[in-house]
Protein backbone atom coordinates (compact mmCIF):
# COMPACT_ATOMS: atom_id res chain seq x y z
CA UNK A 1 0.00 0.00 0.00
CA UNK A 2 1.39 3.41 -0.96
CA UNK A 3 0.29 6.91 -1.87
CA UNK A 4 1.76 7.23 -5.36
CA UNK A 5 -1.30 7.31 -7.61
CA UNK A 6 -2.46 8.66 -10.95
CA UNK A 7 -4.88 11.58 -11.09
CA UNK A 8 -6.04 12.51 -14.58
CA UNK A 9 -3.22 10.41 -16.09
CA UNK A 10 -0.55 12.19 -14.03
CA UNK A 11 1.41 10.53 -11.21
CA UNK A 12 1.07 12.15 -7.79
CA UNK A 13 3.04 11.71 -4.59
CA UNK A 14 0.25 12.11 -2.05
CA UNK A 15 -1.33 15.42 -3.18
CA UNK A 16 1.61 16.77 -5.18
CA UNK A 17 2.23 16.13 -8.90
CA UNK A 18 5.54 14.32 -9.29
CA UNK A 19 6.24 16.46 -12.35
CA UNK A 20 6.08 19.59 -10.18
CA UNK A 21 8.75 18.20 -7.85
CA UNK A 22 11.14 17.15 -10.60
CA UNK A 23 10.79 20.47 -12.40
CA UNK A 24 11.89 22.20 -9.19
CA UNK A 25 14.66 19.85 -8.08
CA UNK A 26 15.72 17.96 -11.21
CA UNK A 27 16.49 14.30 -11.82
CA UNK A 28 17.48 11.69 -10.82
CA UNK A 29 15.53 12.20 -7.60
CA UNK A 30 14.13 10.05 -4.82
CA UNK A 31 10.66 11.01 -3.58
CA UNK A 32 9.20 9.62 -0.35
CA UNK A 33 5.65 9.68 0.96
CA UNK A 34 5.48 10.74 4.62
CA UNK A 35 2.07 9.18 5.20
CA UNK A 36 3.06 5.89 3.57
CA UNK A 37 6.10 5.72 5.86
CA UNK A 38 3.99 6.52 8.92
CA UNK A 39 1.21 4.09 7.99
CA UNK A 40 3.67 1.25 7.48
CA UNK A 41 5.40 1.97 10.79
CA UNK A 42 2.08 2.14 12.64
CA UNK A 43 1.02 -1.15 11.07
CA UNK A 44 3.76 -2.85 13.09
CA UNK A 45 2.90 -0.93 16.25
CA UNK A 46 -0.78 -1.85 16.08
CA UNK A 47 -0.10 -5.45 15.07
CA UNK A 48 1.86 -6.15 18.25
CA UNK A 49 -0.44 -4.05 20.39
CA UNK A 50 -0.04 -4.52 24.13
CA UNK A 51 2.63 -7.21 23.89
CA UNK A 52 5.91 -5.60 25.02
CA UNK A 53 7.80 -4.71 21.86
CA UNK A 54 10.26 -2.29 20.22
CA UNK A 55 10.11 -1.54 16.49
CA UNK A 56 13.78 -1.03 15.57
CA UNK A 57 13.86 0.32 12.03
CA UNK A 58 16.72 -1.20 10.02
CA UNK A 59 18.75 1.82 8.95
CA UNK A 60 20.52 -0.14 6.24
CA UNK A 61 17.33 0.08 4.17
CA UNK A 62 17.26 3.87 4.17
CA UNK A 63 19.30 6.06 6.51
CA UNK A 64 18.09 9.56 5.61
CA UNK A 65 17.89 11.66 8.78
CA UNK A 66 14.35 12.88 8.04
CA UNK A 67 13.04 9.33 7.75
CA UNK A 68 14.78 8.21 10.95
CA UNK A 69 13.43 11.30 12.74
CA UNK A 70 9.89 10.43 11.66
CA UNK A 71 10.18 7.02 13.30
CA UNK A 72 11.91 8.44 16.39
CA UNK A 73 9.01 10.86 16.94
CA UNK A 74 6.59 7.93 16.80
CA UNK A 75 8.38 5.81 19.40
CA UNK A 76 10.62 3.79 17.10
CA UNK A 77 14.04 2.35 17.73
CA UNK A 78 16.89 1.47 15.38
CA UNK A 79 18.72 -1.59 14.12
CA UNK A 80 22.23 -0.45 13.18
CA UNK A 81 25.18 -2.27 11.62
CA UNK A 82 27.94 0.36 11.78
CA UNK A 83 29.23 3.24 13.82
CA UNK A 84 27.93 5.59 11.15
CA UNK A 85 24.41 4.20 11.43
CA UNK A 86 24.60 4.47 15.23
CA UNK A 87 25.65 8.11 14.85
CA UNK A 88 22.73 8.75 12.49
CA UNK A 89 20.22 7.09 14.84
CA UNK A 90 21.37 9.08 17.86
CA UNK A 91 21.47 12.37 15.92
CA UNK A 92 17.90 11.79 14.73
CA UNK A 93 16.68 11.31 18.29
CA UNK A 94 16.42 7.53 18.63
CA UNK A 95 16.91 6.72 22.35
CA UNK A 96 20.05 4.66 22.92
CA UNK A 97 17.99 2.13 24.89
CA UNK A 98 16.03 1.43 21.71
CA UNK A 99 19.10 0.71 19.56
CA UNK A 100 20.37 -2.77 18.74
CA UNK A 101 23.74 -3.19 17.04
CA UNK A 102 24.16 -6.10 14.60
CA UNK A 103 26.80 -6.96 11.98
CA UNK A 104 29.65 -9.44 11.77
CA UNK A 105 32.54 -6.94 11.70
CA UNK A 106 32.23 -4.41 14.53
CA UNK A 107 35.51 -2.55 15.12
CA UNK A 108 36.99 -1.61 18.49
CA UNK A 109 36.18 2.06 17.85
CA UNK A 110 32.58 1.22 17.03
CA UNK A 111 32.17 -0.99 20.10
CA UNK A 112 33.58 1.75 22.37
CA UNK A 113 31.20 4.27 20.77
CA UNK A 114 28.21 2.00 21.39
CA UNK A 115 29.25 1.27 24.99
CA UNK A 116 29.75 4.96 25.69
CA UNK A 117 26.22 5.68 24.47
CA UNK A 118 24.69 2.76 26.43
CA UNK A 119 22.75 1.07 23.64
CA UNK A 120 20.16 -1.62 24.37
CA UNK A 121 22.34 -4.51 23.19
CA UNK A 122 24.93 -5.84 20.79
CA UNK A 123 23.76 -8.71 18.59
CA UNK A 124 26.92 -10.83 18.72
CA UNK A 125 27.84 -12.98 15.72
CA UNK A 126 30.85 -15.08 16.82
CA UNK A 127 32.99 -16.26 19.74
CA UNK A 128 35.82 -13.95 18.70
CA UNK A 129 33.46 -10.98 18.71
CA UNK A 130 32.06 -11.96 22.10
CA UNK A 131 35.53 -12.11 23.65
CA UNK A 132 36.52 -8.84 21.99
CA UNK A 133 33.47 -7.03 23.35
CA UNK A 134 34.28 -8.39 26.82
CA UNK A 135 37.90 -7.17 26.48
CA UNK A 136 36.83 -3.72 25.33
CA UNK A 137 34.17 -3.45 28.05
CA UNK A 138 36.83 -4.30 30.66
CA UNK A 139 39.18 -1.72 29.14
CA UNK A 140 36.47 0.96 29.32
CA UNK A 141 35.24 -0.18 32.77
CA UNK A 142 31.74 -0.93 31.51
CA UNK A 143 29.41 -3.91 31.18
CA UNK A 144 28.31 -4.80 27.65
CA UNK A 145 24.68 -5.91 27.16
CA UNK A 146 24.52 -8.63 24.53
CA UNK A 147 22.30 -11.01 22.65
CA UNK A 148 23.77 -13.84 20.62
CA UNK A 149 22.64 -14.01 17.02
CA UNK A 150 21.58 -17.59 16.52
CA UNK A 151 21.48 -19.13 13.08
CA UNK A 152 18.45 -21.47 13.13
CA UNK A 153 19.31 -23.08 9.76
CA UNK A 154 15.90 -22.23 8.27
CA UNK A 155 15.52 -21.59 4.55
CA UNK A 156 13.81 -18.21 4.12
CA UNK A 157 13.02 -18.97 0.46
CA UNK A 158 14.33 -15.66 -0.84
CA UNK A 159 17.16 -14.46 -3.10
CA UNK A 160 20.45 -16.12 -2.04
CA UNK A 161 22.20 -12.75 -1.67
CA UNK A 162 19.70 -11.63 1.00
CA UNK A 163 19.28 -14.97 2.74
CA UNK A 164 21.11 -15.08 6.08
CA UNK A 165 19.76 -17.94 8.18
CA UNK A 166 21.41 -21.08 6.77
CA UNK A 167 24.58 -22.83 7.99
CA UNK A 168 26.52 -21.76 4.89
CA UNK A 169 26.07 -18.05 5.64
CA UNK A 170 28.53 -15.81 7.47
CA UNK A 171 25.91 -14.62 9.93
CA UNK A 172 25.26 -15.85 13.45
CA UNK A 173 26.15 -18.82 15.62
CA UNK A 174 24.90 -22.31 14.66
CA UNK A 175 21.96 -23.21 16.84
CA UNK A 176 23.56 -26.50 17.85
CA UNK A 177 26.44 -24.55 19.42
CA UNK A 178 24.31 -21.84 21.00
CA UNK A 179 24.13 -23.27 24.52
CA UNK A 180 27.91 -23.48 24.92
CA UNK A 181 28.30 -19.90 23.63
CA UNK A 182 25.72 -18.65 26.12
CA UNK A 183 27.54 -20.47 28.92
CA UNK A 184 30.77 -18.82 27.78
CA UNK A 185 29.10 -15.40 27.75
CA UNK A 186 27.65 -16.03 31.19
CA UNK A 187 31.17 -16.53 32.58
CA UNK A 188 32.66 -13.37 31.04
CA UNK A 189 32.95 -10.66 33.69
CA UNK A 190 32.13 -7.68 31.52
CA UNK A 191 29.26 -9.24 29.57
CA UNK A 192 25.58 -9.09 30.54
CA UNK A 193 23.27 -11.46 28.68
CA UNK A 194 20.01 -9.67 27.96
CA UNK A 195 18.66 -11.28 24.81
CA UNK A 196 18.66 -13.64 21.89
CA UNK A 197 18.58 -12.67 18.22
CA UNK A 198 17.77 -14.27 14.89
CA UNK A 199 17.34 -12.88 11.39
CA UNK A 200 16.95 -15.32 8.52
CA UNK A 201 16.81 -13.04 5.49
CA UNK A 202 15.09 -10.27 3.59
CA UNK A 203 12.16 -9.98 1.17
CA UNK A 204 10.35 -12.96 2.73
CA UNK A 205 6.96 -13.65 1.16
CA UNK A 206 5.77 -16.31 3.61
CA UNK A 207 5.17 -16.34 7.37
CA UNK A 208 6.15 -20.00 7.77
CA UNK A 209 9.95 -19.42 7.83
CA UNK A 210 9.47 -16.86 10.64
CA UNK A 211 7.37 -19.35 12.60
CA UNK A 212 9.74 -22.27 12.05
CA UNK A 213 12.77 -20.21 13.07
CA UNK A 214 11.02 -18.82 16.15
CA UNK A 215 9.98 -22.28 17.33
CA UNK A 216 13.61 -23.40 17.22
CA UNK A 217 14.73 -20.29 19.07
CA UNK A 218 12.09 -20.71 21.79
CA UNK A 219 13.28 -24.25 22.50
CA UNK A 220 16.70 -22.73 23.12
CA UNK A 221 15.21 -19.99 25.33
CA UNK A 222 13.57 -22.64 27.50
CA UNK A 223 16.84 -24.55 27.82
CA UNK A 224 18.68 -21.37 28.76
CA UNK A 225 16.09 -20.70 31.46
CA UNK A 226 16.67 -24.19 32.87
CA UNK A 227 20.39 -23.40 32.92
CA UNK A 228 19.74 -20.21 34.90
CA UNK A 229 20.35 -17.85 31.99
CA UNK A 230 17.51 -15.34 31.73
CA UNK A 231 16.51 -13.83 28.40
CA UNK A 232 14.65 -10.51 28.50
CA UNK A 233 14.68 -9.49 24.83
CA UNK A 234 13.74 -11.72 21.92
CA UNK A 235 14.92 -10.09 18.70
CA UNK A 236 13.18 -11.82 15.79
CA UNK A 237 14.85 -9.67 13.13
CA UNK A 238 13.05 -8.29 10.10
CA UNK A 239 12.65 -9.46 6.55
CA UNK A 240 8.98 -9.11 5.58
CA UNK A 241 8.80 -8.61 1.84
CA UNK A 242 7.02 -6.03 -0.29
CA UNK A 243 5.30 -6.12 -3.65
CA UNK A 244 7.73 -5.33 -6.45
CA UNK A 245 5.86 -7.14 -9.21
CA UNK A 246 3.28 -9.78 -8.31
CA UNK A 247 4.40 -10.90 -4.84
CA UNK A 248 1.75 -11.11 -2.12
CA UNK A 249 3.83 -10.91 1.07
CA UNK A 250 2.28 -11.13 4.54
CA UNK A 251 1.58 -7.91 6.40
CA UNK A 252 2.58 -7.15 10.03
CA UNK A 253 -0.79 -8.23 11.41
CA UNK A 254 -0.46 -11.65 9.75
CA UNK A 255 3.04 -11.97 11.18
CA UNK A 256 1.81 -11.04 14.67
CA UNK A 257 -1.16 -13.39 14.42
CA UNK A 258 1.18 -16.31 13.74
CA UNK A 259 3.93 -15.60 16.25
CA UNK A 260 2.24 -14.00 19.27
CA UNK A 261 0.49 -17.26 20.29
CA UNK A 262 3.96 -18.83 20.55
CA UNK A 263 4.99 -16.13 23.02
CA UNK A 264 1.95 -16.36 25.29
CA UNK A 265 2.78 -16.19 29.02
CA UNK A 266 6.46 -15.53 28.31
CA UNK A 267 7.98 -12.52 30.05
CA UNK A 268 9.83 -11.25 27.02
CA UNK A 269 10.07 -7.98 25.13
CA UNK A 270 10.00 -8.66 21.42
CA UNK A 271 12.32 -6.65 19.16
CA UNK A 272 11.51 -6.35 15.46
CA UNK A 273 13.86 -5.00 12.79
CA UNK A 274 11.69 -4.05 9.78
CA UNK A 275 13.33 -2.07 7.01
CA UNK A 276 12.17 -2.77 3.46
CA UNK A 277 8.56 -3.43 4.52
CA UNK A 278 8.32 0.10 5.95
CA UNK A 279 10.25 2.17 3.41
CA UNK A 280 10.32 0.07 0.23
CA UNK A 281 7.03 1.08 -1.35
CA UNK A 282 7.14 4.51 0.31
CA UNK A 283 9.71 5.80 -2.17
CA UNK A 284 10.20 6.16 -5.92
CA UNK A 285 13.14 7.13 -8.11
CA UNK A 286 12.26 9.54 -10.90
CA UNK A 287 14.48 9.72 -13.97
CA UNK A 288 14.42 11.66 -17.24
CA UNK A 289 14.58 10.08 -20.67
CA UNK A 290 17.68 11.23 -22.55
CA UNK A 291 17.56 9.19 -25.77
CA UNK A 292 15.66 6.43 -27.51
CA UNK A 293 18.09 4.12 -29.31
CA UNK A 294 16.69 1.54 -31.70
CA UNK A 295 19.31 -1.10 -32.45
CA UNK A 296 19.14 -4.12 -34.73
CA UNK A 297 18.31 -6.51 -31.90
CA UNK A 298 17.32 -4.23 -29.00
CA UNK A 299 15.56 -1.00 -28.28
CA UNK A 300 17.10 1.06 -25.49
CA UNK A 301 15.50 3.80 -23.45
CA UNK A 302 18.49 5.74 -22.11
CA UNK A 303 17.74 7.67 -18.92
CA UNK A 304 19.72 9.87 -16.52
CA UNK A 305 19.54 7.43 -13.57
CA UNK A 306 22.06 4.61 -13.55
CA UNK A 307 23.30 1.71 -11.50
CA UNK A 308 25.07 4.16 -9.21
CA UNK A 309 21.62 5.56 -8.28
CA UNK A 310 19.80 2.21 -8.01
CA UNK A 311 22.04 -0.83 -7.68
CA UNK A 312 19.42 -3.53 -7.06
CA UNK A 313 18.63 -4.45 -10.70
CA UNK A 314 22.33 -4.87 -11.50
CA UNK A 315 23.27 -6.52 -8.21
CA UNK A 316 20.33 -8.90 -7.77
CA UNK A 317 18.58 -8.85 -11.13
CA UNK A 318 15.82 -7.25 -9.05
CA UNK A 319 12.55 -6.17 -10.63
CA UNK A 320 11.24 -2.63 -10.18
CA UNK A 321 8.04 -1.59 -11.90
CA UNK A 322 8.68 1.41 -14.16
CA UNK A 323 5.87 3.68 -15.27
CA UNK A 324 5.48 7.08 -16.93
CA UNK A 325 5.03 10.15 -14.78
CA UNK A 326 2.45 11.28 -17.33
CA UNK A 327 0.49 8.57 -19.15
CA UNK A 328 -0.02 8.83 -22.88
CA UNK A 329 -1.83 6.79 -25.55
CA UNK A 330 1.21 5.79 -27.59
CA UNK A 331 1.98 2.21 -28.59
CA UNK A 332 3.86 -0.05 -26.23
CA UNK A 333 7.45 -1.08 -26.95
CA UNK A 334 9.79 -3.72 -25.55
CA UNK A 335 13.00 -2.07 -24.41
CA UNK A 336 15.92 -2.17 -22.02
CA UNK A 337 15.83 0.86 -19.74
CA UNK A 338 19.46 1.76 -19.19
CA UNK A 339 21.54 4.48 -17.60
CA UNK A 340 24.61 6.49 -18.61
CA UNK A 341 27.18 4.42 -16.67
CA UNK A 342 30.04 2.92 -18.67
CA UNK A 343 29.05 -0.70 -17.89
CA UNK A 344 26.95 -3.23 -19.80
CA UNK A 345 25.44 -4.10 -16.43
CA UNK A 346 24.01 -0.60 -16.07
CA UNK A 347 20.29 -1.16 -16.41
CA UNK A 348 17.07 -0.50 -14.52
CA UNK A 349 15.04 -3.02 -16.51
CA UNK A 350 15.54 -5.48 -19.35
CA UNK A 351 13.07 -6.50 -22.06
CA UNK A 352 10.41 -4.43 -20.38
CA UNK A 353 7.08 -3.55 -21.99
CA UNK A 354 6.59 0.18 -21.64
CA UNK A 355 4.73 2.92 -23.47
CA UNK A 356 6.92 4.66 -26.00
CA UNK A 357 8.63 7.66 -24.45
CA UNK A 358 10.19 10.78 -25.91
CA UNK A 359 13.33 12.65 -24.94
CA UNK A 360 12.76 14.77 -21.85
CA UNK A 361 9.84 12.75 -20.48
CA UNK A 362 9.98 11.32 -16.97
CA UNK A 363 9.76 7.74 -15.73
CA UNK A 364 9.07 6.62 -12.15
CA UNK A 365 10.93 3.60 -10.82
CA UNK A 366 8.60 2.24 -8.17
CA UNK A 367 9.34 0.55 -4.83
CA UNK A 368 12.71 2.28 -4.59
CA UNK A 369 12.51 3.48 -0.99
CA UNK A 370 14.59 0.60 0.37
CA UNK A 371 18.19 -0.08 -0.66
CA UNK A 372 17.95 2.66 -3.28
CA UNK A 373 19.77 5.77 -2.16
CA UNK A 374 21.34 3.77 0.70
CA UNK A 375 23.34 1.70 -1.81
CA UNK A 376 24.09 4.52 -4.24
CA UNK A 377 27.61 5.59 -5.11
CA UNK A 378 29.66 8.14 -7.01
CA UNK A 379 30.76 5.65 -9.67
CA UNK A 380 31.80 7.42 -12.88
CA UNK A 381 32.11 10.54 -10.66
CA UNK A 382 28.36 11.03 -10.74
CA UNK A 383 26.90 13.22 -7.98
CA UNK A 384 24.35 11.45 -5.78
CA UNK A 385 20.68 12.19 -6.30
CA UNK A 386 18.50 14.58 -4.35
CA UNK A 387 15.80 13.33 -1.96
CA UNK A 388 12.40 14.89 -1.24
CA UNK A 389 9.67 14.07 1.28
CA UNK A 390 6.00 14.79 0.57
CA UNK A 391 3.29 15.18 3.21
CA UNK A 392 -0.14 15.91 1.77
CA UNK A 393 0.25 19.07 -0.31
CA UNK A 394 3.61 19.95 1.25
CA UNK A 395 7.02 18.81 0.07
CA UNK A 396 10.57 19.60 1.13
CA UNK A 397 14.08 18.70 0.09
CA UNK A 398 15.56 16.28 2.63
CA UNK A 399 18.90 15.84 0.87
CA UNK A 400 20.52 18.29 -1.54
CA UNK A 401 21.78 16.98 -4.83
CA UNK A 402 25.55 16.59 -4.71
CA UNK A 403 27.72 18.95 -6.70
CA UNK A 404 30.99 18.20 -8.47
CA UNK A 405 32.79 19.85 -5.57
CA UNK A 406 31.00 17.52 -3.14
CA UNK A 407 32.38 14.43 -4.87
CA UNK A 408 36.01 15.56 -4.56
CA UNK A 409 35.69 16.86 -0.99
CA UNK A 410 38.23 15.10 1.19
CA UNK A 411 40.62 14.27 -1.64
CA UNK A 412 44.20 15.50 -1.18
CA UNK A 413 46.90 15.79 -3.83
CA UNK A 414 50.23 15.00 -2.15
CA UNK A 415 53.05 17.54 -2.29
CA UNK A 416 55.34 15.20 -4.27
CA UNK A 417 53.12 15.37 -7.35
Amino acid sequence: MHLFEYKNRELYAEDVPVRKIVREFGTPIYIYSYNTLLNHFKAYESAFGNFPHIICFALKANSNAAIIKLFAKNGGGADVVSGGELFRALKAGIPAKKIVYAGVGKTEEEIIYALKNKILMFNVESEDELREIDRIAAKTKTIAPIALRINPDIDPETHPYISTGLKKHKFGIPIENALEYYKLANNLKHIEIVGIHKHIGSQLTKVSPFVDALKRILILVDELTRQGIRISYLDIGGGLGITYKDEVPPNPSQLAKNILPLLKDRKLTIVLEPGRSIVGNAGILVTKTLYLKEGQEKTFVIVDAGMNDLMRPTLYGAYHHIQPVVKNKRDKIIADIVGPICESGDFLAKDREIQKVKNGEYLAVMSAGAYGFAMSSNYNSRPKAAEVMVKGKKYELIRKRETFNDIIRGEIIPGFI
